[in-house]
């Protein structure tokens, strides 16, 4: 079965109008399971009210979404409310992103992609698959919104750290879209959500009837190519100015198409730079914490992946910026000195035997340092080198374990530990976990949200390394700027960072990063000032932020 017979309706299809209709679309069920759906959660004191952002239907919303017990039931039962009633269900995730997110994006949205084809719901997004071929830019005219500004795609093949999902993928374009209306701003009319059907290799999902991609393995080499290049051009051809966001690709295809087409189109590999970014940002906001600066780190990654090595570059290129304003020149080369790697075969050194054979591959070598043997497991690495810093990109839960922790300890007062993986279950460590082997003294930051804890009798909310911190703000000045290129040098100019702030502040944190990008752009001749600039970036930025246009807002009491 192919990609044809996935159904799709998006809110992204719809102009500011139309997310005011006066009446609910059809009914988006499409199974025989989606009465007892909507019965169970009694969606219809809710839908009653389609249209209206009073008090009670948004009171009611809200209600029910707390009252709604199991993650995967709050995911659904937000993408119903976005279909049936948008203008309430925007006003809450711009109101309260914070409570929302784990239900529209991670931890919750991995699980909503692994059972993508058995949930009872109607796809958002816009699937291109390999039967498109010749005909992909047919499909971006006939989509309904013609005004599309920012588009996420992903091929399927890396969906967090659950590997090859396939079509199923679209739940996580889905996901990362919405965040761009949450955090930065963007009319939701204007934003795109793509998922390439290439096939899987995903034999699960092969042999489940209800899988709903294409049935055949993924396809690779000039055949992969020939297609992803016919999408870029179709998608040039169609938007000039629309913001491309490369999203869970695998480490291979990651690399390659963001080297390919990051100086050729407004084009960004969140997994690579964003992920990079909002890290580099944590680290300096840690630093600072201790008193100490970057040029005396000594940073060990567990794990190697386009992740990983993203977050290593751009610490490298941190430290020739540093070292050049500081009058203290550094080589990129001996920036990346900085940074060691362990991979499934142990440390990355120069002295390891696919190093030496010339197999290793082609984004491990530049930190391959000689100097140190090859080094088995994690525990060896920490007691031989000493790091300062500890991230974890592995998605191997538990990976970091108390003698990893007491290890770091030994070596460190405040040891900065940051396990990264996401979701939730494939995490390194718990917060609960780090705070406890390091009787409180750990800086933390993770990519999954975890409870706050009583430390020496303080509550602690445990800091979440988000990319949303960083990707939509950038996203959306180069929407603002019109910018032609993404250059890795506009993700240092957000590298002063902050560890963290509440989400609930998202919108504030935004528009000043929005602000410092969009003169970035402008002055670095990526990006033009747009039409009627006063000179003032902060007021440009929020002004070009949307928000549901209702005449009465609710007041935030519950």
């Amino acid at each position: 079965m192919g990609q044809h017979s996935l159904s799709s309706v998006s809110v992204a299809s719809l102009d500011s109008a139309s997310l005011l209709q006066d009446s609910p679309p059809t009914s988006p069920r499409t199974n025989d399971s989606s009465s007892i759906y909507n019965k169970a959660l009694d969606l219809s004191s809710i839908f009653d009210g389609y249209g209206k952002i009073g008090n009670t239907v948004t009171y009611h919303a809200l209600r029910r979404f707390r009252s709604t017990r199991k993650p995967i039931q709050k995911y659904l039962f937000l993408r119903d409310l976005q279909l049936f009633n948008p203008r309430v269900y925007f006003h809450l995730l711009m109101t309260r992103t914070e409570e929302l997110l784990p239900y529209i994006y991670t931890p919750t949205v991995g699980e909503a992609c692994e059972t993508y084809h058995e949930l009872p719901m109607l796809t958002q997004g816009l699937y291109i698959s390999l039967r498109d071929r010749s005909n992909i830019f047919r499909k971006f005219k006939a989509w309904k919104q013609q005004d599309v500004r920012v588009a996420v795609v992903t091929d399927g093949e890396r969906i967090l750290g659950l590997g090859d999902l396939g079509a199923n993928g679209m739940g996580i374009s889905e996901g990362k879209i919405q965040l761009y209306t949450a955090a930065a701003g963007v009319n939701p009319a204007h934003c795109l959500p793509i998922c390439l059907d290439v096939g899987t290799n995903n034999a699960a999902l092969l042999a489940d009837p209800r899988y709903k991609g294409l049935r055949q393995p993924r396809v690779v080499g000039e055949e992969y190519d020939e297609f992803i290049e016919e999408f870029m051009a179709a998608l040039r051809d169609w938007q000039p100015h629309l913001l491309l966001q490369f999203e869970d690709f695998g480490n291979n295809n990651a690399f390659r198409l963001l080297e390919r087409y990051q100086l050729r189109a407004c084009t960004f590999n969140d997994d690579i730079q964003g992920t990079a970014c909002i890290t580099l940002a944590g680290i300096l906001s840690a630093l600072r914490a201790v008193g100490q600066p970057l040029s005396q780190q000594r940073v060990l990654f567990f794990g190697a992946g386009e992740a990983g090595t993203g977050i290593g570059e751009l610490i490298a290129q941190a430290l020739v910026k540093q070292g050049s304003e500081a009058g203290q020149p550094m080589t990129i080369t001996e920036a990346r000195q900085h940074c060691w790697f362990m991979d499934s075969k142990g440390l990355i050194c120069a002295e390891r035997a696919d190093a030496q054979a010339g197999s290793l591959a082609h984004h491990k070598v530049p930190f391959a340092h000689a100097g140190v043997g090859p080094l088995p497991d994690l525990l060896s690495a920490v007691r031989t080198l000493q790091p300062t810093i500890l991230i974890g990109v592995s998605t191997i839960h538990h990976a970091f374990n108390q003698q990893v922790v007491e290890a770091m300890c030994e070596v460190n007062p405040q040891p900065i530990i940051f396990p990264l993986s996401n979701p939730t279950c494939k995490s390194e460590c718990s917060f609960e976990q780090a705070a406890q082997w390091s009787r409180g003294s750990v800086l933390f930051a993770s990519g999954s949200p975890f409870q706050p804890l009583c430390i020496n009798g303080e509550e602690c909310h445990p800091a979440q390394a988000n990319n949303a911190y960083v990707f939509p703000a950038v996203g959306h000045a180069a929407v603002v700027t019109r910018a032609k290129t993404i250059p890795n040098d506009v993700f240092l100019e957000v590298r002063r960072g902050f560890l963290f702030p509440s989400f609930s502040r998202i919108r504030e944190v935004s528009v000043k990063l929005m602000a410092a990008v969009a003169a970035h752009m402008v002055a670095s001749g990526l990006g033009s000032q747009p039409e009627g600039f006063n000179g003032d970036w902060e007021a440009c930025c929020e002004a070009a932020m949307w928000d549901v246009p209702c005449g009465e807002l609710v007041a935030s009491h519950y």
